[in-house]
């Protein structure tokens, strides 16, 4: 744990992905900060997630790639802080527009919808929008082609965002995260070839923990960036500095 106290009390957060990898590490460090922490995930309920405790947060069903779903889940949200767009998915090629769908198009259609509660927000600074963007935001990969172009426009929407809704009391910013060993990247994290490459293209010499990206998230959202709007932050152990 790093020295840094933040203190979300009574703050209403919401962490999509929430059940794993980073996004359970963020839900966590807010719910441990004070908020009240909704999460959601792709199971019907919170019961089946037998195999992590989720103890004192709340839990909603999302399903990213289905726009009812979206406009449900909003339509149930009375009151929010903060909006963490953290859920995500890499998918193989044939599944490009999936991809799009659920890596950009939803962080924008799920952000709009609870634009006009995130308005009302009393956080000093302003309501906070986080999007989890990607070292695939600045890196071609030729495997995963919807993914990699979701995840560079999750940066170009964190400026348009933040631009668009500065004069209603929401900030907007995003962190590029690096590499993770979540059960999303598991086919890399588990797989010593590849772990390896990692290890050693990164200065700091090893993967991130999902924890060194709540605590930046938490930064993000806290009143000491309260004039930070538009950015996305790269926390990646220097993997994006090495040619």
């Amino acid at each position: 744990m790093s020295g840094i106290v933040f203190d979300f009390s009574q703050l209403n957060v919401i962490v999509t992905g929430g059940t794993s990898g980073i996004g359970l590490a963020t839900a966590r460090s807010f719910l441990t900060a004070g908020a009240k922490v909704t999460i959601t995930g792709q199971r019907a309920a919170m019961g089946e997630y037998s195999d992590v405790d989720l103890g004192g947060l709340d839990y909603h069903c999302l399903q990213l790639n289905n726009k009812d779903s979206i406009a449900d889940f909003a339509r149930s949200v009375k009151s929010v802080d903060i909006l963490i767009n953290n859920a995500g998915h890499i998918m193989p090629d044939a599944d490009f527009a999936e991809a799009v769908q659920v890596n950009l198009n939803a962080v924008y259609e799920l952000s709009a919808a609870l634009r006009h509660t995130l308005s009302k927000s009393v956080l000093v600074g302003g309501a906070s929008i986080i999007n989890i963007a990607s070292m695939m935001s600045y890196f071609g990969s030729p495997h995963l082609p919807g993914y990699g172009a979701a995840k560079a426009g999750v940066v170009q929407l964190t400026k348009t965002l933040a631009v668009a809704w500065a004069k209603e009391n929401i900030r907007v910013n995003a962190i590029a995260a690096g590499s993770v060993p979540t059960s999303m990247t598991a086919t890399y994290a588990d797989n010593p070839y590849w772990a390896k490459v990692v290890s050693d293209k990164t200065p700091l010499g090893r993967w991130a923990k999902p924890q060194e990206m709540a605590e930046p998230i938490m930064f993000l959202c806290s009143p000491s960036a309260s004039y930070i709007t538009g950015h996305t932050l790269v926390v990646d152990g220097g993997y994006s500095v090495i040619d």
